[in-house]
């Protein structure tokens, strides 16, 4: 394993360990067997490697999601959904620390443009991933803006779900409630399946 590798080992368990704020530079040397150097290297800078590591392991979530949602090739699209935020739900006590990392990476990269940058194209390929699957459900191409504006949607409900989690866990909503919230919405409306041109509104 190489120094790159080493690092991105070492960051991904001190974030899980300490949190975005409170890792130095010498905690990745020390905790990878590497050195300084290395860091400016392969990453740029110490928030560079931090938000490369965070990106991966959301990434990984992100498939992880993917394959759950997929299992049942008769699901309707809202089971896909409501199964998606049960398994978020589920899987937020493991990775509370990775998302209090995640909200402290949110709050540099506002200073920080490259680092903004890097986190936009981590979200971008997570809405991608997520339109490929509604593709799927829909039979158009992910790049179609019905996709994307639906990936966009859900992608949206992940990261609202998990900021109210940590705040209050007892008082997030659960999936049926999103589920209920949608379907309300749509009736509502009086809307009936996908608009064909999102872009309009």
């Amino acid at each position: 394993m190489g120094h790159r590798e080493q690092l991105l080992v070492a960051a991904r368990r001190l974030l899980q360990d300490k949190g975005y704020a409170h890792i130095t530079a010498r905690d990745l040397v020390a905790a990878s067997d590497t050195n300084l150097a290395s860091i400016g290297y392969h990453f740029g800078s110490k928030a560079g490697l931090l938000n490369e590591a965070l990106g991966l392991v959301f990434e990984e979530w992100t498939s992880q999601l993917a394959e759950i949602a997929l299992a049942d090739p008769h699901a309707s699209p809202l089971d896909r959904a409501q199964l998606t935020w049960a398994t978020v739900l589920r899987g937020l006590t493991d990775k509370r620390a990775l998302l209090l990392s995640f909200v402290e990476a949110m709050a540099q990269a506002d200073r920080d443009p490259a680092l903004r940058e890097q986190l936009a194209a981590q979200q971008h390929r997570t809405r991608t991933r997520i339109a490929e699957i509604v593709a799927l459900s829909y039979g158009c191409a992910p790049e179609d803006p019905r996709c994307t504006a639906v990936a966009s949607f859900v992608l949206a409900v992940c990261d609202g779900l998990a900021m109210q989690w940590l705040l209050d866990p007892t008082a997030s909503p659960r999936p049926t409630d999103l589920v209920n919230g949608l379907t309300g919405l749509i009736a509502l409306s009086g809307t009936r399946g996908l608009d064909p041109n999102p872009s309009r509104g």
